[in-house]
């Protein structure tokens, strides 16, 4: 007896050291034993070490076993003042028969990373006969089992109730042709919940979820998320943690209203062990679709106006600049027109255009410059224009330049004019050029001074002769050459 409680104390003392003393190992797939009973579970566990499993993809499908479900379990650990977080995910399979069972190589995307296993083979032999009468005995085969409880004794499990919701929202309920409306997808969960809640393949999800509620005749001006991380929030005197993941402005091209279709997001709902026990399963994972409402947002044609299919929509400003204000005639200069505000940039017109004689103004350079943060688009988008003053005056560009949009702020039509007066000094261009073309002369005029004689073209083919000449000399050599190996 003396011997056995040594050996217990032993491995006892081996065990807990080797529990203190873990490291970090990140992320790491398990396999269960080379041989297992007809009635015993194989298991498949992924083990993350220094991080939080918040993903994971489904664990792989086995001829000759059946999934019975999952469970997780998670252990933090200080040592030396550092502490070491670990949590596993264990899938268990059911032999449907005695024989050997081939468990292929397959991979698993947890946290973002592709993990993969070699595989193995499982030899299932004959069902084994469970003692159901056993007695506590401290020293015996097994002294962990007794001592920390039975770990072949089924575990009971709690459905908590969640304090959790799934939502689509808008910024807006009614908006013009070309309005924006910002749309966000969130999951909420209240600072009170004690039921643990995790996502799980987000991205085929999202995929699918996008199909359903992108609206039809739309520009999507994408967020584009990439990190989920929760934000508080106080919604009706209540405390929220809000995870978005997924906003867009949409702005409808026609007057359709715009409607969301109620859609459904899974989610990890894990049940709680009802008496926790350090080497038990403190939860089994479970999953529940989280649904949101079907919202309308209601779009509104625009107001009569001669130009209402063509006008640009949004709150917009104009930002001008120029690089000289007096020049002489026949002298180029930039000028540039730069809307900005809040809207669908990338659908902003270019300004209307006078081109008059006095003033040649050429086609713009155009760049846009886009933001997409908090619940709007903003942006710029710059026309810059190259221009030649033709006669002398003083000359206001707005004469020449307007933009004329719709204003969601005011809802009015509005216009956007430069601000900049030109002086331009010098000749008449239209005089210089009639001089230009006098001196030039019609071809009519200058044909009478032109040479008629006739050039020779003796040069030309007695080169056609030497190039011939050598194409000849050339396939003799190399039929000789050939004539001779033969």
């Amino acid at each position: 007896m003396i011997r056995r409680l040594v050996k217990f104390l032993i491995i006892f003392s081996v065990f807990f050291f080797n529990v203190i003393g873990l490291k970090a190992q990140d992320i790491s797939i398990e396999l269960g034993p080379d041989k297992i009973a007809l009635n015993q579970a194989f298991t498949i566990t992924v083990k993350v070490e220094g991080e939080t499993l918040k993903s994971y993809d489904k664990f792989p499908d086995i001829n000759g076993l059946v999934k019975r479900g999952t469970s997780s379990s998670s252990s933090t650990n200080i040592f030396n003042g550092q502490v070491t977080r670990s949590q596993s995910i264990t899938q268990s399979y059911i032999p449907e028969k005695e024989g050997v069972i081939n468990i292929p190589a397959f991979s698993i995307n947890v946290n973002g990373k592709v993990i993969s296993s070699s595989g193995k083979k499982v030899e299932v032999g004959p069902a084994k006969q469970q003692n159901q009468n056993r007695r506590y005995d401290p020293f015996g085969s097994d002294p962990f089992e007794d001592f920390f409880g039975r770990r072949n004794e089924p575990e009971e499990f709690v459905d908590l109730k969640e304090d959790a919701f799934f939502a689509l929202t808008t910024d807006k309920d009614e908006i013009y042709v070309g309005e924006g409306v910002n749309t966000t997808l969130a999951f909420y969960v209240s600072n009170e919940n004690r039921a643990p809640l995790q996502f799980h393949d987000l991205t085929n999800q999202l995929t699918k979820i996008l199909k359903e509620i992108r609206p039809n005749n739309v520009w999507e001006e994408n967020f584009n998320i990439e990190n989920i991380a929760g934000e508080p929030v106080n919604l009706g005197g209540k405390r929220y943690t809000v995870y978005k993941i997924y906003q867009a402005t949409f702005f409808p091209l026609g007057d359709e209203d715009i409607e969301f279709p109620k859609v459904g997001l899974e989610m990890i709902k894990y049940q709680v062990a009802k008496s926790r026990s350090f080497f038990g399963q403190n939860r089994k994972e479970s999953f529940k679709t989280f649904y949101s409402k079907p919202k309308t947002v209601k779009v509104n044609p625009l107001p009569d106006h001669p130009l209402k299919d063509q006008v640009s929509v949004g709150d917009y400003k104009l930002s001008e600049d120029i690089n000289s204000t007096e020049l002489n005639t026949g002298e180029s200069f930039q000028y540039e027109f730069d809307i900005r505000g809040s809207g669908n940039i990338s659908g902003i017109a270019e300004p209307q255009v006078k081109n008059k004689k006095e003033l040649e103004i050429y086609s713009p350079n155009v760049s846009e410059n886009i933001t997409r943060s908090g619940v709007s688009v903003r942006g710029s988008k710059a026309f810059r224009y190259y221009m030649i003053p033709k006669e002398p005056g003083e000359y206001d560009l707005s004469d020449y330049f307007q933009f004329i949009f719709f204003n969601t702020r005011t809802e009015k039509y509005d216009t956007l004019k430069p601000n900049y007066q030109i002086k331009i000094k010098g000749e008449s261009m239209a005089n210089v050029n009639i001089e230009q073309a006098s001196s030039d002369g019609l071809f009519y005029d200058r044909i009478v001074d032109a040479s008629n004689e006739l050039q020779s073209h003796q040069t030309t083919e007695i080169w056609k002769w030497v190039f011939n000449i050598f194409l000849v000399v050339a396939f003799s050599v190399s039929l000789f050459i050939l004539l001779k190996k033969s």
